[in-house]
């Protein structure tokens, strides 16, 4: 809690909160060190199967701390790097699902835009203004937002710094769905808990990993196919392959067997 960060994991799902609901959640170095933290352990455990990132109401994160005032963004005496979040979401094997159930300004939105399926609440203020304060958008944003949404949209909301609500973030592309702020995050969770019972835990990690790397490397259709093929044949013939089939036929929950943490090999290595 020192970090203005908790974690909680009940039945697969791990929820992570951010924390200074007095503060309305803003970021600091600390919780942009723990939520990396986070991600590390939750993605190594074989118990968590998604993960959920939410704020402590009645923010999301409403952005940078700016404590200190006209400082806030004097030039740093040590070591600084905008992507404070380490890994980043997209770089996780588990599904992480943003639960925005409030306001989300700056670096609050951008790293939000590093998950995997985001929610946001239909009353609540989105914008990543930080050109308007004399910096420039950060962890990532200048690929994950025209990755995601376009080019088109991208331009107009990193270049304008404007505000927008929930309904109009899930029209310009930015979220699947827009939700009154107190059912944002039992949304989620339902996603979430779904993920952590019916898809098997292998399969969604070769699946994400590609589906990000084909963003991040801009892979050809051919080498996608090429991808699948490998991919198929490395789950083809594993229990998981099975048990899928068979609960399916017997309509019952599956009991997947797979362990990240002792038979991955990674998708497409550099």
């Amino acid at each position: 809690m020192t970090t203005g960060l908790s974690v909680e994991v009940d039945c697969g799902v791990a929820v992570i909160t951010l924390n200074r609901p007095k503060q309305r959640n803003v970021f600091t170095r600390a919780m942009g060190q723990a939520l990396g933290a986070a991600y590390r352990d939750l993605d190594n455990d074989d118990e968590v199967r998604a993960i959920v990132l939410t704020g402590a109401p009645p923010a999301f994160c409403a952005g940078a701390d700016l404590g200190g005032g006209a400082d806030t963004f004097d030039a740093p005496a040590d070591t600084f790097t905008a992507s404070p979040v380490n890994p980043p979401a997209f770089d996780l094997r588990k599904p992480v699902i943003a639960a925005v159930n409030g306001h989300a300004i700056g670096i609050g939105l951008t790293i939000a835009m590093q998950a995997d399926i985001r929610i946001f609440a239909d009353n609540a203020k989105y914008s990543i203004p930080q050109v308007r304060r004399g910096v420039l958008p950060d962890v990532m944003s200048h690929w994950t937002v025209p990755h995601i949404a376009g080019m088109a949209v991208a331009a107009d909301i990193l270049l304008t710094g404007r505000t927008f609500d929930g309904a109009e973030a899930v029209r310009l592309g930015l979220g699947s769905r827009c939700l009154p702020a107190d059912e944002v995050l039992p949304a989620a969770l339902d996603i979430a808990r779904d993920i952590a019972v019916n898809v098997a835990p292998m399969s969604v990690a070769l699946s994400k990993r590609l589906l990000w790397q084909t963003a991040r490397r801009g892979f050809e259709p051919e080498r996608v196919a090429e991808l699948e093929t490998e991919l198929h044949l490395r789950v083809m013939g594993k229990p998981d392959a099975a048990e899928g089939v068979r609960a399916y036929l017997e309509r019952r929950d599956p009991q997947w067997v797979s362990k990240l943490s002792e038979e991955w090999q990674e998708v497409a290595p550099e």
